[in-house]
């Protein structure tokens, strides 16, 4: 790893377009919450905090069996809640990293983190573990939308989270934002964007609200207790986001993401550019060379197969991974290099007559080798690349 500025590996700068060589990225996961928001339906648990230490090892004991010929360039560790964990035990999970696969120089290693669970001397104790980016779940700057959504947190709380991160210095800041739920009103969302901006925070996530099955929020839309969300309502917001951030200086680089010019994540692009990751953790993917993978669910059950040293639940081959690749490539906003992708993926020929009807209408544009879906398409752009795959 790199020399370090408090503490933290600078890393090094990402444009965000598509890359014909991804790298290699780590995917850690946390499976332990304080409180399950209403609309999650993460691989999540709450009351489990005996087990943190025990699955804190058989975390370590996963990662040291592996070994891979090539160092990773981004480090993610997502949840769940991660920073329910200690600083301790995130530094030793990112050494663990370090020394059994590898982490690039310049490499960015990012901890997702709730508001409620961090302080400034936790984000200095994660700046000396080796993190140099931070994901912090913002959601709303509207107390009854964080109500409405089962955030326990305060807006001045998520606020000063932010300002304490920065503080350190060591960190790249992400605000982790949702839009288009039932209780947000158009002010809402404003107000929301404005005081992240305020902040100047380094990269923005913004996604739309969906419902998912098997949540407390998708039974109180099935009851009729909460209003269904609005598809309509949720393209305004996103236009109203795109609006406010490109005025501020912000790059959208991808349907969802936007960043400061050099700050788009490496670990997103590495899943967006379809490259591999290695995925550790219970109910953790990963992907290599068209095999993927994934771990067993449920915590003490992989802390149990940690020990007999097979945490695998299942695995597929890719069998289309030309049309995974489009599938990702085209969110970003530099759409995919064509002479590359083809060198990756084959050529896309047989899919030519599809190309070109989407290019003749304006949903797709080409430009300089690049095949990118138009700017005023970007909210249906799962349409667009369902007629190409």
């Amino acid at each position: 790893m790199t020399a370090k500025v408090a503490g933290a590996v600078l890393r090094s700068p990402c444009d965000g377009q598509w890359a014909a060589e991804p790298g290699l990225g780590v995917y850690i996961h946390i499976p332990f919450c304080r409180h399950r928001c209403h609309y999650c339906d993460f691989n999540t648990y709450e009351g489990l905090d005996g087990l943190h230490d025990s699955y804190v090892d058989a975390l370590i004991r996963t990662i040291e069996a592996a070994r891979c010929e090539r160092p990773a360039g981004s480090v993610f560790i997502g949840g769940g809640t991660p920073t329910l964990l200690s600083p301790v035990q995130l530094g030793r999970i990112i050494d663990a990293v370090a020394t059994s696969v590898g982490i690039d120089e310049g490499a960015e290693v990012t901890v997702e983190a709730n508001p409620e669970t961090v302080h400034a001397a936790y984000f200095e104790a994660l700046a000396e573990a080796g993190v140099n980016r931070v994901s912090i779940g913002i959601q709303s700057l509207a107390p009854h939308v964080l109500d409405g959504l089962g955030r326990t947190h305060s807006v001045h709380r998520a606020l000063e989270a932010i300002t304490q991160a920065q503080a350190v210095g060591a960190f790249e800041v992400n605000a982790d934002l949702i839009y288009g739920s039932p209780w947000e009103r158009p002010q809402d969302w404003q107000r929301t964007l404005e005081g992240i901006l305020t902040l100047g925070v380094d990269h923005i996530s913004a996604y739309a609200l969906t419902i998912e099955e098997a949540t407390p929020l998708a039974t109180l839309v099935r009851t009729g207790r909460v209003p269904d969300v609005d598809p309509d309502i949720q393209v305004d917001r996103h236009a109203v986001a795109e609006q406010l951030l490109g005025a501020a200086g912000y790059l959208r680089y991808e349907v969802s993401n936007w960043c400061r010019p050099g700050r788009a994540s490496t670990h997103n692009l590495c899943y967006w550019s379809a490259g591999d990751y290695l995925g550790f953790g219970a109910g953790a993917h990963g992907h290599l060379g068209g095999r993927r993978y994934w771990n067993l669910r449920l915590p003490r059950d992989f802390i149990a197969a940690a020990e007999a040293g097979d945490v695998e639940a299942g695995h597929e081959s890719v069998d289309d991974r030309q049309a995974e690749a489009l599938m990702l490539g085209l969110r970003l906003s530099s759409g995919i290099r064509m002479a590359d992708f083809e060198d990756r993926f084959g050529s896309l020929e047989e899919r030519r007559p599809a190309i070109e009807a989407l290019l003749a209408e304006g949903s797709l544009t080409q430009a300089d080798a690049w095949l990118r879906i138009s700017p005023t398409r970007t909210m249906v752009a799962n349409d667009v690349i369902a007629r190409l795959i």
